[in-house]
C-alpha cells in the first residue's frame, strides 16, 4: 500500500517524455518571435503598407492553404522515410528567417511572399512534429503530451506580446526594427533542436526502434524529392474520414484569429492595447490546455471536442453583436476556453482512428483538412466582413460550427492504438 502511494507522484513526474519537453520549449521560443509581430500585423499591413482586409483574407487563406498541402505531404513522408526531425528542423528554420524579412518589405504583394514562406515552414513541420510527439507518448498520456505542447506554444505567444509592447515602449513606431529583433528567439530554437531533439526512428512495419542519442539532422534531398507519396485517404478509417469531414466544415467558419483583432480595435480597444490582449489570451489558453489535456485523458475525447465547438459559436454570435471594448475582451477569454477543450483532444482523437504506423499519415490528413479549408474560409470572411459587416460575417462561422458537431456525432468506434 505505501509502496504504491509513493510510486504514484514518481510516474506523475515521468510522464512526459524528454522529446515532447524539448519540442514544447521549441513551440514556446518559436511563439515568443511570431507572437511578437502576430498582432500587429493586421495594422502593418493596412496602416503601413496600404492593403485592406480582403488583402488580409487573401494572403492569410493563401498562406495557411499552402502549408496545408505540405503538411499532408511531410506527414505521409515521415511515415514512409522512418524520419522524422529533419523535417521539423528544417521547418523551424525557414520561419527563423522569413520572419525577420517582414521588416525590409515595402508592398502588400512582398508582404505576401514572406508569409507565404514562413507558412511554408509550418507546413513541412507540423505533421512530423505532433507523430513525434505521439511516438514519444504512450496512449494514456496523450492528451496530457499534446496539451502542454499547446501550452507552451501559447504561453510563448503570450510572452510574445509582451517583448512586443516593451520594445514599442522604448522605440515607439519601430515596427520594422522589432520585426527584425525576432531573429534571435528563432536561432534559439535552431540550437534547442539541433543539439537536443532525439531522434526515434519509425520503422516501415510501424514498430519503433530505441530512442537514438544522435544529434545529426537528416539530409533533406531525398525527403523534399516526392511530392507524390500522399496515400489516399479511402485508406483511412471510415471514422477518421468522417471527423475529418466535420473538421473541413468547422474550419470553413473558423476564419484568421486576425479578424478577431481588427474587431477588438472597431470595438474601442487601443491599438496600443492589442499586444496585452494577445497576452492575456495565450495565457488562458495556456492554462487551459494543461487542465485539458489531463481532462481529455479521463473523460475522453468526444465530449470536450462537442463543447468545444458549440461554445465556439457563441463567441462568435458574441463578436458579431459586441458593442463595446469590454465585452471584446470578455470574448477573447471565452475564446481561449474554447481552444483548450478542443486542441488536446483534437489531436488525441487523431491518434484513436489509426494505425501506430500511420501517426505521420493521419496528422498530415488532419493538418490537411483544417488548412486547406483557410483559404475559402478566410476570403468568404472578410468578403461578407467589408460587404455586409460583422453580425453577417461572424453569423456565418457560428453556423458552420453549429452544421460541423452535428457532423461530428456520426463519428463512432474510436479504437486506442498505442
Amino acid at each position: 500500500m505505501s509502496n504504491r502511494s509513493q510510486d504514484t507522484p514518481k510516474r506523475t513526474v515521468e510522464s512526459l517524455p524528454r522529446n515532447v519537453k524539448l519540442l514544447g520549449w521549441a513551440s514556446f521560443l518559436n511563439d515568443v518571435a511570431s507572437e511578437m509581430i502576430y498582432p500587429l500585423m493586421p495594422q502593418f499591413l493596412i496602416g503601413v503598407l496600404g492593403g485592406s482586409r480582403f488583402h488580409l483574407g487573401i494572403i492569410e487563406g493563401v498562406a495557411d492553404s499552402v502549408a496545408s498541402l505540405l503538411k499532408l505531404w511531410s506527414g505521409t513522408r515521415s511515415d514512409r522515410v522512418g524520419r522524422r526531425k529533419g523535417f521539423v528542423v528544417f521547418g523551424y528554420a525557414l520561419a527563423t528567417v522569413a520572419r525577420p524579412v517582414l521588416g525590409l518589405v515595402v508592398a502588400p504583394w512582398q508582404f505576401f511572399v514572406t508569409r507565404v514562406v514562413d507558412r511554408i515552414g509550418k507546413g513541412i513541420r507540423t505533421s512530423p512534429r505532433d507523430a513525434m510527439i505521439a511516438d514519444a507518448a504512450d496512449a494514456s498520456i496523450r492528451g496530457r503530451a499534446f496539451g502542454f505542447h499547446r501550452a507552451m506554444d501559447h504561453l510563448g505567444a503570450a510572452i510574445g506580446p509582451l517583448f512586443a509592447m516593451a520594445f514599442l515602449w522604448f522605440w515607439p513606431g519601430q515596427l520594422r526594427t522589432m520585426f527584425l529583433v525576432t531573429i534571435v528567439p528563432g536561432l534559439l530554437v535552431m540550437g534547442l533542436l539541433v543539439l537536443g531533439l532525439r531522434e526515434r526512428r519509425v520503422k516501415s512495419d510501424g514498430e519503433l526502434s530505441r530512442e537514438s542519442g544522435d544529434p545529426e539532422v537528416p539530409a533533406l534531398d531525398s525527403q523534399l524529392s516526392s511530392l507524390d507519396s500522399s496515400p489516399a485517404l479511402n485508406s483511412l478509417d471510415a471514422n477518421f474520414v468522417r471527423y475529418l469531414l466535420a473538421l473541413t466544415v468547422f474550419t470553413l467558419g473558423n476564419s484568421s484569429d486576425a479578424f478577431l483583432l481588427v474587431r477588438a480595435e472597431e470595438l474601442g480597444v487601443p491599438i496600443a492595447a492589442l499586444p496585452l490582449l494577445w497576452f492575456v489570451f495565450h495565457v488562458a489558453k495556456s492554462g487551459g490546455n494543461l487542465a485539458a489535456g489531463r481532462l481529455v485523458d479521463r473523460v475522453g475525447t468526444r465530449v470536450p471536442i462537442f463543447v468545444g465547438w458549440m461554445m465556439y459559436a457563441a463567441v462568435y454570435l458574441g463578436f458579431g453583436f459586441a458593442t463595446a471594448a469590454w465585452q471584446a475582451w470578455a470574448l477573447f477569454l471565452v475564446y481561449a476556453v474554447f481552444y483548450a477543450l478542443t486542441e488536446p483532444a483534437e489531436k488525441k482523437l487523431v491518434t484513436e482512428l489509426v494505425g501506430a504506423d500511420r501517426k505521420g499519415t493521419a496528422f498530415g490528413w488532419y493538418n490537411f483538412a483544417i488548412g486547406i479549408s483557410a483559404l475559402p474560409s478566410s476570403l468568404i470572411f472578410g468578403g461578407l466582413y467589408d460587404s455586409c459587416g460583422p453580425a453577417v460575417a461572424f453569423g456565418w462561422g457560428a453556423g458552420l460550427a453549429l452544421v460541423a458537431s452535428a457532423v461530428f456525432t456520426t463519428v463512432r468506434q474510436f479504437k486506442i492504438t498505442t
